[in-house]
């Protein structure tokens, strides 16, 4: 099926949108033309399948006419989303929400912005239809499904939101919209602030209620974010977290699998039950380990611990992050404490964590940052191919500048 329809005479305008559909589930098809059909029936019967989810109405088309047919469709096929390309004009703007238009769009945005405003009405599309026809799943199987990747440390303050921003942002560009950033630090989550993100729902929201027991709900509670990832974000208030359970946690992260190719997981410091419940779900552990005495020590008691619990997943990576030689320790005291290889060097960078408190990652403003070429390093061990390499090249000894 076509899960995209453009009407419109501007080719600069396709071309932009051609290249938003890049990546995204779904064909796109381009009806030409500086007029409208009398109603959607005469669009619609051009097609083939199922009607599309998102219905663009592109720059060169009158806006009268543009606004008339979106008030049909909202009618008739509540089902579809309508995004309007125009300059939007407060009168405008009013007319076309009430003739059900979803969103509007700049006719000069960007392919990016584009891409994210069609998911956004993608998602919007699925939940109508979700409550259209309950029954009905547009979902085909997955298969095994997709990577769950728990960036983890043993304490606080060592960067840990900051590598799983930039992991999901850098996973974005090789996976537009299959990647999903999951915040289980409950009670002090920080990936929403660190991405620049307003959630409309939580991870609260996304385990209680109807989004537990279906996949197309639990999209629609997910934000959007610019680089072509999702995010679900951490509960409003600490004391929510007792009302998430680790059986909620298990039952989200098998969901997310079957719908994302890469979950990236920012967890709480330590070892409690969520974090638990994450690794018995993950396929790959990112460990974040500072250039101190006492990070570095916890990760070894961790390892120990999770080895005696069963619980250490496939493949490990261990990341050294805010190493600097004036510490007082090398890279070779690190992992005989730690009593393994590092597989990523991230030296201190003042760059680096005032990108996470503006709330834009470093691998998403192609900043020149030390850090950004051990964040690409990280993000390339996710790479089918990666897997692929001989096993000596797979843990490589880091290189410590």
């Amino acid at each position: 099926m076509s899960r995209f329809i453009l009407i419109t005479p501007n080719s600069d305008f396709e071309r932009l949108v051609r290249l938003a559909v890049t990546g995204l589930h779904g064909t796109l098809h381009v009806f030409q033309a500086d007029y409208l059909p009398e109603g959607p029936a005469d669009i619609l019967r051009q097609l083939q399948g199922e009607p599309p989810e998102v219905l663009i109405l592109g720059p060169g088309l009158p806006v009268e006419d543009s606004l008339k047919l979106a008030s049909v469709v909202d009618l008739q096929y509540p089902e579809i989303s309508v995004v309007l390309a125009a300059t939007a004009t407060p009168e405008t703007v009013l007319q076309a929400m009430r003739a059900g238009v979803r969103d509007f769009l700049d006719p000069g945005a960007a392919s990016d912005a584009i891409r994210v405003m069609l998911e956004r009405a993608s998602l919007a599309a699925a939940g109508r239809r979700r409550g259209l026809a309950p029954q009905t799943s547009e979902h085909a199987d997955h298969g095994a499904g997709g990577k769950v990747i728990a960036v983890m440390s043993p304490k606080g303050g060592v960067g840990k939101t900051t590598v799983a921003t930039n992991l999901a942002v850098g996973l974005g560009k090789i996976s537009p919209m299959g990647v999903v950033i999951v915040d289980l630090d409950l009670q002090f989550g920080d990936v929403a602030s660190g991405l620049m993100l307003e959630p409309e729902f939580t991870i609260t929201d996304a385990v209680l209620g109807a989004a537990s027991q279906d996949s197309m709900v639990l999209k629609t509670y997910l934000t959007v974010h610019p680089a072509g990832i999702y995010a679900l974000c951490a509960p409003r208030s600490p004391i929510e977290m007792d009302r998430i359970t680790a059986g909620h946690v298990s039952h989200l992260l098998e969901q997310l699998r079957q719908e994302f190719r890469y979950i990236v997981v920012d967890t709480a410091p330590g070892l409690g039950e969520h974090v638990l419940a994450t690794l018995e779900q993950a396929t790959d552990a990112v460990w974040i380990c500072g250039m101190d005495v006492p990070s570095i020590r916890g990760m070894r008691t961790g390892f120990q611990i999770l080895e005696e619990l069963n619980l250490v997943p496939e493949q490990r990576h261990i990341v050294l992050n805010m190493a600097d030689r004036r510490a007082g320790l090398t890279l070779k005291d690190v992992e005989a404490t730690v009593g393994a290889p590092v597989d990523v060097v991230l030296p201190r960078s003042k760059n680096l964590p005032f990108s996470t408190n503006k709330g834009v990652p470093v691998l998403q403003d192609g900043s020149r940052d030390p850090a950004s070429k051990g964040l690409r390093q990280l993000v390339e061990r996710f790479q089918p191919e990666w897997e692929a390499r001989p096993h000596k090249q797979l843990h490589r000894r880091a290189v410590f500048q």
